[in-house]
């Protein structure tokens, strides 16, 4: 049985990526707690090639770091059937996030040794959305977010 439910699938219009809805059975946090490096780098990455996802992800996305946002941006290395939250996100889109903003004592240990975009829309226009689309105008979230630090057990990494 998951814990999640999928609500909906935005399709990015190249036929390999798009935007998975999902709602949390028990309102736990499936999250990462650092930017995803690898063969398909976060896109929150300034390091990351740009254009390895379409433009259209990143406007239907650009709506979880609206104020009051309830829906947050999944990590796509995660796939569907364990969906996560994106660590790259949760540091530089989420500080106006409701949802994130409600859990954020479960969010321990989120953290960066990477440079990242300073926002949703430097993020997003660098991987081909145009400045003036309407998507971007009401993005905010901003802020850098710092998280609690993981917990140590037994003096590991966490």
């Amino acid at each position: 049985m998951t814990d999640h439910r999928i609500l909906g699938f935005h399709d990015g219009g190249d036929g390999e990526w798009g935007v998975v809805s999902v709602e949390r059975g028990d309102g736990a946090r499936a999250f990462r707690r650092h930017p995803c490096a690898g063969i398909t780098p976060c896109p929150w990455r300034r390091d990351a090639p740009t254009g390895t996802f379409p433009p259209e992800v990143f406007r239907h996305s650009a709506r979880t770091t609206y104020d009051l946002a309830t829906h947050t941006f999944g990590c796509h290395a995660s796939g569907r059937d364990a969906p996560t939250t994106c660590a790259g996100f949760l540091l530089r889109g989420a500080s106006d996030n409701l949802a994130v903003r409600m859990s954020y004592a479960r969010y321990f240990g989120v953290h960066t040794t990477v440079e990242l975009y300073d926002g949703y829309q430097e993020m997003a226009i660098a991987n081909g959305v145009h400045p003036d689309d309407p998507a971007l105008v009401l993005c905010r979230g901003d802020r850098p977010m710092e998280y609690p630090p993981a917990v140590q057990a037994g003096g590991g990494d966490g």
